[in-house]
C-alpha cells in the first residue's frame, strides 16, 4: 500500500509506462531529426549541430536548477573541474563523429555499428582498469562483432569514411564510460546524472564553439540562409537541440523508476525499433544478410546484457551459509531506520521519493544522434 505521498501501484505504473515511451520517442525522434537535417536539408554541418545540442542541454539544464526541478549539485573542486573537461573533451568527440557518420550511412547501419558499444567497454575496461568480465561476457562480444562484419558486407549503402567515424563514435562511448569509472571514484565528488549533463554540457559548448569556426566556418551564414528560405528549418533545428536534453532526463527518469538493467534492456530493443523506423522513413534499401547480421549482434547484445546480470547477481548472493533468525531482525530493523532517516528529493510532477543511488559514473550518451547521459 502506497504511503502519504506515495503514488498508488496503478499511478506508478503510469508514470513509469509514460517515462519509458517518452524516452523511446526522443530518442528515436532526436535520432531521425538528425539524419534529416544532415542529409535532407543541405545543412551539412555535424559539428554546429553537435554545438546546438550542448547549448540547449545547458540552457534547459541551467533553467531546470533555477527553478529547482532538478537541483544542482555543486562542483566541489578545481580537481573535479578538471576531470569533468577530460570527459567532456571525449563527450564532445564521440557526438560530432556520430552524428558525422549520418553524412554517410543510414541510420539502420548506425544503429548496428553503435550496438558494439559492449565489445569496446569489455576490451577497453580490461586494458585501462585490469578489470576481468566472466568467461560468458567474452563469449557475447563475438557474436556481437560477427554480426556487424555480416552486416557491413550487406549493407548497401556501406560508406567507408560513414563506417570509420561511427565506429569511432562507439569506442569513444566506451572510452567515456571506463573514464568516468576511473576519474568520478571519489565519493565526494559523485554527481547526478543531470548535474554531470550541464557541467560537461557547458564545457563542451567553450570546446566546440573554436572547433565549429575553424571546421565549419561558414555553419552559421549557412544556417540562417535556410532559415530564412525555409523557416521550418529553424523550427526543425530548435525541436532536434531540445530532444537532445530530454533524452537525457528521460534516461534518468527510466532508470529511476525502473533500473539500469532495464534500461539497458530497453536501449537494446530501441536499436532494433529506431533502425525500422529509420527504415520506414527514410526508404533505405536493405538486405537479407544486413537484416540477419543485425539479428546475430541484437542477440549477442542480450546475451552480454544477461552474462552481466548474473555476474551481478553471483556477486551479490551470501557466499557462507544463510544469516540466522537474529542476523535477519538486527538487519530489517537497520534498514527501516535507514529508510526513515533516507533523504527526499523532489522528483517529476511533485512526486517526492528516496534519493536515487546513482553515482558519478553515470553513462552519458550521445550516440550519434541518441543523447544520453
Amino acid at each position: 500500500m502506497a504511503g502519504p505521498g506515495q503514488p498508488s501501484g496503478m499511478a506508478s505504473a503510469l508514470i513509469t509506462g509514460t517515462a519509458i515511451i517518452c524516452w523511446y520517442v526522443s530518442n528515436i525522434g532526436v535520432l531521425l531529426l538528425n539524419k534529416y537535417l544532415l542529409s535532407s536539408t543541405g545543412f551539412d554541418n555535424p559539428v554546429f549541430l553537435t554545438l546546438c545540442h550542448m547549448i540547449a542541454c545547458t540552457t534547459i539544464g541551467l533553467v531546470a536548477s533555477l527553478s529547482g526541478f532538478l537541483p544542482l549539485k555543486p562542483v566541489k573542486s578545481w580537481q573535479q573541474f578538471m576531470k569533468i573537461v577530460v570527459l567532456a573533451a571525449v563527450f564532445c568527440l564521440t557526438v560530432v563523429l556520430g552524428n558525422m557518420s549520418l553524412n554517410y550511412i543510414p541510420v539502420s547501419f548506425n544503429q548496428a555499428v553503435g550496438s558494439t558499444t559492449p565489445f569496446f567497454t569489455a576490451i577497453l575496461a580490461f586494458a585501462m582498469q585490469g578489470h576481468r568480465e566472466v568467461p560468458l561476457t567474452y563469449y557475447s562480444l563475438v557474436p556481437i562483432m560477427v554480426g556487424v562484419v555480416v552486416a557491413s558486407g550487406g549493407e548497401p549503402s556501406f560508406n567507408f569514411v560513414g563506417f570509420s567515424c561511427c565506429l569511432a563514435a562507439t569506442a569513444l562511448r566506451a572510452l567515456k564510460s571506463v573514464l568516468q569509472s576511473i576519474l568520478m571514484t571519489d565519493p565526494s565528488e559523485k554527481l547526478d546524472p543531470m548535474s554531470l549533463l550541464l557541467y560537461m554540457s557547458a564545457t563542451s559548448v567553450f570546446l566546440l564553439v573554436p572547433m565549429s569556426a575553424v571546421l565549419e566556418p561558414t555553419a552559421y551564414t549557412e544556417v540562417m540562409e535556410l532559415i530564412n528560405g525555409s523557416p521550418g528549418f529553424g523550427w526543425w533545428l530548435l525541436s532536434n537541440s531540445c530532444l537532445a536534453y530530454f533524452v537525457n532526463l528521460t534516461n534518468f527518469l527510466v532508470t529511476k523508476f525502473t533500473s539500469a538493467l532495464t534500461l539497458q534492456v530497453l536501449g537494446n530493443a530501441k536499436g532494433v525499433v529506431a533502425a525500422a523506423v529509420s527504415v520506414a522513413v527514410f526508404k533505405n534499401m536493405v538486405t537479407w544478410q544486413g537484416c540477419v547480421g543485425y539479428a546475430i549482434t541484437v542477440g549477442g547484445v542480450f546475451l552480454y546484457s544477461e552474462s552481466k546480470r548474473r555476474a551481478k547477481a553471483a556477486g551479490a548472493a551470501p557466499a557462507g551459509r544463510a544469516p540466522s533468525n537474529s542476523q535477519l531482525t538486527t538487519q530489517q530493523s537497520g534498514d527501516k531506520g535507514s529508510d526513515k532517516g533516507a533523504e527526499r528529493e523532489p522528483l517529476l510532477g511533485g512526486l517526492t521519493g528516496p534519493s536515487p543511488k546513482t553515482s558519478g559514473n553515470a553513462d552519458v550518451f550521445f550516440r550519434g544522434s541518441d543523447t544520453r547521459v
